[in-house]
């Protein structure tokens, strides 16, 4: 936040649990009763809660995959953040016109979500960090709404818990739940992955994730910035609030490991990571590497690296070992290798993120909505285990993992409390 007086009282209102627009005069059309299909020309009301990046990236999507589409509202912890978002996509030559969130419907502060949610919207697009998805996703299952949840759905196993009771509500009331693991809506993946599951590969044996990847950005702690602000600008680097990127961003490889074994999840994990590179506070308490080994009850072994370092040479991949051949499937080739016959992924792709929100929104107006819920809980909780078996350093069973109790919330959502940042793992000393 800036040091405006302004923006300063705005904080202070929000530490009382209050947003900043009065959202209980909302009248919600069907307030937690159970969907049904949208007819053509009914306009879908859409609302943004996260307006970061990937979240104004969501908002586009969306309103590209419908031209009945409007948004109407937007919610955000802060308000800069949501500003700049409401500027870019009302300048959209392709969007702008069906942007319509005007200031009392733009929500600010911790709770912004309510309001987004009881602002007479029928879609929510979850985009926030990820610890908050599953009391967003919660609440808006609750009320009634379709929803779009980005990846990954929680950070500890209390998290993956509540999203898979809201993904069964969901079904229950006939309400779409589209995941933002956008490669389950990516042409070439698609096709490949079909091909191992009608047998080209035989029995697969052996699957190896290679995610190495640079670094990414930092916001540097600004004079008055609480412990609260500090951690969520930089939301990555806090296991609370990212998971790690075992879990933010290496649950891509783990959803489509899982995919490529047909949605079937490991018994145990096992590994190792620690900081080489971020090893400043700067970048809180996450890791930034990770070598982890999954193993199935089938007899398969899942082998997966990945790490963010500066100046090395970076790749994603993933590896595939079969009885009766081999299969390469990377951002830019996908091919399956029998004898001496090399299959390779030829056609157009599309943009795999204009995908999923096309199909999401194909299923509502259908009245028979995609519900993700399965795979983004489960793989979500791969990640989550494997980020157990790497700070720990001990082995861990799947069961254990989704009993879990370690719930890393804070001790409240507010501005002002002392939040010390979480002590950096060590495998083999840490619990």
């Amino acid at each position: 936040m800036s040091n405006d007086p302004s923006d300063q009282a705005s904080r202070r209102q929000f530490i009382g649990g209050t947003v900043s627009a009065v959202a209980s005069a909302a009248v919600v059309s069907g307030f937690g009763r159970p969907a049904h299909a949208a007819s053509p020309n009914e306009v879908l009301k859409v609302g943004l809660v996260g307006c970061g990046g990937r979240g104004s990236g969501a908002a586009l999507q969306a309103l590209t995959a419908d031209p009945n589409t409007r948004l109407t509202a937007l919610g955000d912890a802060f308000e800069d953040q949501l500003e700049k978002a409401h500027e870019r996509l009302q300048k959209n030559e392709s969007i702008g016109a069906r942007v319509d969130v005007p200031k009392e419907r733009r929500f600010v502060g911790f709770d912004a979500y309510k309001a987004v949610i009881d602002s007479g919207v029928d879609v929510v697009l979850l985009a926030t960090p990820p610890h908050f998805r599953p009391i967003h996703l919660k609440a808006a299952i609750a009320a009634g709404k379709h929803a779009f949840a980005e990846k990954p759905v929680a950070v500890d196993a209390p998290g993956v818990r509540s999203v898979i009771e809201s993904c069964k509500e969901a079904k229950s009331k006939n309400l779409a739940v589209v995941s933002g693991l956008c490669f389950r809506y990516d042409t070439p993946f698609r096709d490949t992955i079909k091909r191992i599951h009608d047998g080209a590969l035989g029995e697969i044996k052996i699957l190896s994730l290679t995610d190495f990847r640079g670094g990414i950005w930092v916001k540097p702690r600004k004079p008055g910035m609480t412990d609260m602000e500090w951690q969520m600008r930089n939301w990555y680097y806090f296991s609370w609030l990212s998971g790690d990127f075992n879990v933010e961003q290496h649950v891509h490889q783990l959803d489509l490991g899982a995919w490529i074994l047909k949605d079937d999840y490991p018994a145990r994990a096992f590994g190792t990571g620690g900081r080489a590179w971020r090893t400043g506070p700067e970048y809180g308490n996450i890791f930034d590497h990770h070598a982890i080994t999954y193993e199935y009850a089938s007899g398969v072994r899942l082998f997966t690296n990945n790490r963010q370092y500066q100046g090395s040479h970076n790749t994603t991949s993933i590896e595939v070992i079969g009885t009766k051949g081999s299969a390469h499937l990377a951002d830019g080739k996908w091919t399956i290798t029998t004898g001496k016959k090399t299959w390779e992924w030829q056609g157009e792709r599309k943009d795999k993120y204009q995908n999923e929100h096309d199909e999401l929104f194909a299923s509502i107006r259908k009245g028979k909505p995609i519900n993700n819920g399965d795979f983004m809980s489960k793989s979500t909780l791969m990640g989550i285990m494997g980020r157990m078996a790497s700070y720990s350093g001990r082995s861990i069973a799947w069961d254990s993992a989704m009993s879990s109790t370690e719930d890393l919330s804070p001790p409240k959502y507010d501005w002002a409390i002392k939040l010390p940042v979480a002590p950096i793992a060590v495998p083999g000393a840490t619990a």
